[in-house]
């Protein structure tokens, strides 16, 4: 349970934010002067700080900035009237995650609360790079495998580094893990790290989100704004799904890189900035910057140094460990005493191709867990753990492939066979594939080649190869809901 401190001398308020932050499961201290909030911190640091600029005694600046001394990591947001938003803005500046005018809206401000949580959630929990943190709480890196042994190598090679990071793999190989790894064991480890997802803030709202905006800029912009870069100076901004960012934002970050210095939306003097860039994408960026959705130089701006993340079933000797670890971090979690999962359940995981790779691994040993009820996993906890497609592509490799083994093995060993035995099998296989690819869409081709991971002139073309009737019988309704 996350801890709030709020600090303001207007009993009333203080009062009312502790209900409403109390309904929303937070615990939540408060304290009427800066004195007393400094002191609060320095005894026993909060999750989260919300003061108010003007206080008696020391005021909200001279207290955040004690604080922000004491706990350089403490997500702290200023509350603030209208008659005092500059200092506000100069305490944003200076580390503060946000600012606030009041009066505000219930729902934005919590909104607010949650990002400030997460933000401090990031930059205070430890990425760690061993096999099984024992007992540990904190994130990790997990792996023994050559490819996870580069990454820990690359991780340690650059994090000393200013070097701009381009961390690029597939969705679910731990992108975000290796970002905050290097951020923390760089030199700007005790400043601000903040997260932007490019495609989880809508278009129109990334630009002001990334660079703030000055008073008057657009309909609505009744004060001047410091945009996430401005708040991060002299730490980190980890951009992910870069590969997603609007074209004509990508021109502002260009700049940010080559001229350390940004504007914000309606100024027009730069604003000199001291952060590094870490980015993230699982898009072929090459391909992007051919078709002109993505700047080639912005491209060889962000790859001073490019950290590829192995898919899983690239690493397939670490699944054991992910499974052991994720089972620990769970067990603990639900207060499950003694996890196991049996041999038959281990098998199952090696050999399933894990497309999620390792965030599906963690769904379904939670999942699996959970269905357990405390007895060790068994096939049949991880087979429910999965999607129905995803089960009857793992039981079917369990299944079948000690059987095609068998059957390419006496073909090998037949005096009489065919020397072009490789081409033929791999012919009959895609045949095979294709055919049943387009009976279980009914013939659609283009659904067809989206199940094998084909392009459809590829598929079409394939079809042509091996004449392929495409009469197809189509399935009864239900089996084809599965396939969504």
């Amino acid at each position: 349970m996350a801890t709030i401190l709020v600090v303001d001398d207007d009993a009333q308020l203080r009062q009312s934010f502790e209900k409403i932050l109390l309904e929303e499961g937070y615990a939540v201290r408060t304290a009427s002067t800066g004195e007393e909030g400094i002191r609060m911190v320095e005894e026993d640091p909060p999750d989260l700080a919300i003061m108010d600029v003007r206080l008696p005694g020391v005021n909200g600046l001279e207290a955040f900035e004690a604080i922000h001394k004491q706990e350089p990591k403490l997500p702290v947001i200023i509350m603030t009237a209208y008659g005092t938003t500059e200092t506000a803005i100069e305490t944003t500046k200076r580390g503060a995650f946000d600012y606030v005018l009041k009066p505000f809206e219930i729902p934005s401000m919590l909104s607010l609360v949650r990002q400030a949580l997460e933000a401090g959630r990031l930059m205070c929990s430890r990425v760690e790079m061993e096999p099984i943190p024992a007992a540990s709480s904190a994130e990790a890196l997990i792996g023994k495998s050559k490819a996870m042994q580069e990454v820990y190598k690359s991780i340690g090679r650059v994090a000393t580094t200013d070097a701009t990071v381009l961390i690029r793999g597939d969705s679910g190989t731990g992108k975000e893990l290796v970002a905050r790894a290097i951020y923390q064991h760089s030199l700007r480890e005790a400043r601000p790290f903040l997260v932007i997802n490019c495609v989880a803030i809508p278009d129109t709202l990334l630009e002001s989100e990334l660079f703030g905006y000055e008073r008057g800029a657009f309909t609505g912009a009744s004060h001047r704004r410091v945009g996430k870069i401005e708040q991060a100076d002299g730490g980190s901004v980890f951009l992910d799904e870069i590969g997603d960012m609007p074209f004509n934002i990508q021109a502002k970050i260009l700049r940010l890189l080559q001229e350390k210095s940004i504007e914000r939306l309606g100024g027009r003097n730069p604003i000199p900035v001291d952060v590094r860039i870490l980015a993230a994408t699982n898009r072929n960026l090459e391909k992007a910057v051919e078709e002109e959705r993505f700047r080639e130089d912005l491209y060889y701006r962000l790859k001073v140094v490019t950290l590829w993340l192995p898919r899983l079933q690239e690493r397939e000797q670490d699944i054991h460990l992910l499974s052991e670890y994720f089972l620990e971090k769970f067990s603990r979690e639900m207060e499950v005493e003694n996890p196991r999962i049996t041999t038959e359940a281990k098998e199952l995981l090696s050999r399933y191709p894990w497309p999620g790779n390792v965030r599906e691994l963690s769904n379904a040993i939670q999942k699996a867990l959970i269905f357990s009820r405390g007895y060790p996993i068994g096939r049949e906890e991880i087979s429910k753990a999965m999607e129905e497609g995803e089960i009857s592509l793992a039981v079917e490799t369990v299944s079948t492939e000690e059987a095609i083994r068998t059957w390419v093995d006496e073909a090998l060993r037949s005096p009489s066979m065919d020397r072009g035995l490789f081409e033929t099998l791999t012919d009959r296989f895609a045949r095979i594939l294709i055919r049943e690819a387009l009976n279980l869409t009914g013939g659609n081709r283009s659904r067809a080649a989206k199940l094998l991971g084909l392009s459809r002139p590829t598929l079409l073309s394939k079809i042509d190869k091996y004449q392929i009737r495409t009469e197809t019988r189509v399935k009864d309704e239900s089996h084809r809901g599965s396939l969504k």
